[in-house]
């Protein structure tokens, strides 16, 4: 298989809470952390760009605050996220400082990435902590964030930043080799698939739930994070972390999963658009408008049968059929109420109807992304 990882120049690796802290005893695995960080520098060295995506705050944090083995509530885990966020930072800064790697640490929220001036900012930041050869340790703001503004997960997050920052891979280390047919620990004849080109209905029907333990994310993460990525031009591997170099085990030809990007990746703005991880809204559409908007039609309000949620002039929103297959996803040029309004007319009538004349589309092909 060929080493995607050896021919990229700019890669964003994803560690999990379960591979850096122990499920059992919730300890660190510092072994396993220092060998990680060993394969980190050996990436920079051959000349790479380096970024980081990092769990454990919390699991670090419910360690050192004697809360191991219980539900914690919201609050408790923005404590144990702020705790804990402090030592994952020290751990990598003390470990890749033996390499003389300096290291900054981001924390992001899903607006910082949903909106689009934030969006640029942290893009910005990012990109000069790469110019300047440090790497990025990047995590959710868990101390800030609750669970109907967050991510839930950072192999989403992972995505966003790859498309934020146009990264060439995404490694995700996780507990199992790659994508299967199936769960192979419940099924013995399910298949590995050593390439994917498309994310597939039939795909997304092999991912299972996740594993309990404390890890949040499982494979239906996974293929959403290879959706967001991929549509940006950025290829995906699923690779098991588990054991120690597990960089090194890659380019030494360990079984993993290539998720191949794009072949034609979008522009930085659709980039944007599709990469949206919490649309704000549904317009549901018919049959004729379906098919315009597969042939590269803006969508006009004729084309609306329904809306569905409270959306905002400029927020980004699910177009769907009317038997719930999603369409793509779009930047409303009107907000929910108006679209309610005008849903069904002709465009001549908007400004008859509402009372000022706005655009004649309400998702404009430029502000469209079709597929997922």
């Amino acid at each position: 298989m060929t080493d995607h990882l050896a021919q990229a120049k700019r890669v964003i690796v994803k560690i999990g809470s379960a591979l850096l802290v122990d499920p059992d005893n919730g300890e660190l695995r510092r072994a396993w952390l220092e060998a990680m960080c060993n394969d980190l520098a050996a990436l920079r060295a051959r000349g790479q760009e380096v970024l980081v995506v990092s769990s454990g705050a919390v699991a670090l944090g419910r360690l050192t605050l004697g809360w191991l083995g219980r539900t914690l509530r919201l609050e408790e885990k923005q404590a144990a996220a702020s705790v804990g966020q402090i030592q994952l930072a020290y751990l990598y800064q003390q470990i890749l400082g033996r390499h003389d790697i300096k290291v900054g640490q981001i924390l992001l929220t899903l607006q910082d990435t949903e909106a689009r001036r934030r969006h640029l900012n942290a893009r910005a930041t990012l990109n000069q902590l790469l110019s300047q050869g440090v790497i990025p340790v990047i995590n959710e703001n868990d101390t800030v964030t609750t669970s109907e503004i967050r991510f839930g997960d950072n192999d989403r997050l992972a995505a966003r930043v790859a498309q934020m920052v146009s990264a060439d891979t995404l490694v995700l280390l996780t507990d199992i080799d790659g994508l299967y047919t199936a769960d192979p620990r419940i099924d013995p004849h399910a298949l590995h698939l050593p390439e994917i080109a498309e994310i597939t209905p039939e795909i997304e029907a092999m991912a299972g739930a996740a594993q309990p333990g404390i890890s949040t994310g499982g494979m239906v993460t996974k293929l959403a994070a290879a959706r967001i990525a991929m549509s940006a031009g950025c290829g995906m591997i699923i690779a098991n972390g588990k054991g120690l170099n597990p960089l090194g085990a890659i380019g030494a030809g360990a079984r993993t999963s290539w998720f191949a990007p794009a072949a034609e990746p979008l522009t930085a703005r659709k980039r944007w658009i599709a990469g949206s991880v919490s649309p704000a809204g549904v317009v549901v559409v018919d049959d004729g408008a379906a098919r315009a908007l597969a042939d590269g039609a803006s969508l006009l309000p004729a084309g609306v049968v329904a809306v569905e949620g409270q959306f905002d002039r400029g927020d980004a929103i699910l177009v769907r059929r009317g038997d719930g297959t999603n369409i793509g996803l779009g930047l409303s040029a009107y907000a929910s109420d108006d679209v309610a309004r005008i849903l069904g007319q002709k465009s001549r009538n908007i400004e008859a109807i509402l009372g000022y004349r706005g655009r004649d589309e309400i998702i404009h092909r430029d502000d469209l992304v079709i597929g997922g």
